[in-house]
């Protein structure tokens, strides 16, 4: 069983830096891809950023060039560090795993483990 745990949300003004990380326990890297997605009130989860088993990552047209997707595999972490932060990036910020290979790392169905949430509020 997966358990993953977030933390590094909190309220920045435009244009800050937040690092988001995800504790990952009872994953083997190299065998889980990570993703992160975020939902707004009313919206479903939309995906952010992924990386696979093998180190590979992709973001969202929306964050690119502004946030970067990391782990330490020392402390089993995966991190998503936000920059240039702007308000419409205002949500609830969820990590996920899912074993890999996995067809496709954007959709929220192909992750079978999910943490609880962290709140990223960017004012203007």
């Amino acid at each position: 069983q997966v358990q993953l745990v977030e933390s590094g949300g909190g309220l920045v003004q435009a244009g800050g830096s937040l690092r988001l990380s995800c504790a990952a326990s009872g994953r083997t890297f190299g065998s889980y891809a990570m993703g992160w997605f975020r939902q707004t009130p009313g919206k479903g989860h939309e995906f952010v950023a992924a990386m696979r088993s093998g180190g590979a990552t992709y973001y969202a047209d929306s964050v690119k060039g502004r946030f970067t997707i990391s782990e330490d595999v020392a402390k089993n972490t995966n991190y998503l560090q936000m920059n240039s932060l702007k308000p419409e990036d205002t949500a609830v910020y969820f990590c996920a795993a899912g074993r890999d290979p996995m067809p496709v790392v954007t959709r929220r169905y192909a992750y079978n483990y999910w943490g609880q949430g962290t709140q990223v509020t960017v004012s203007s």
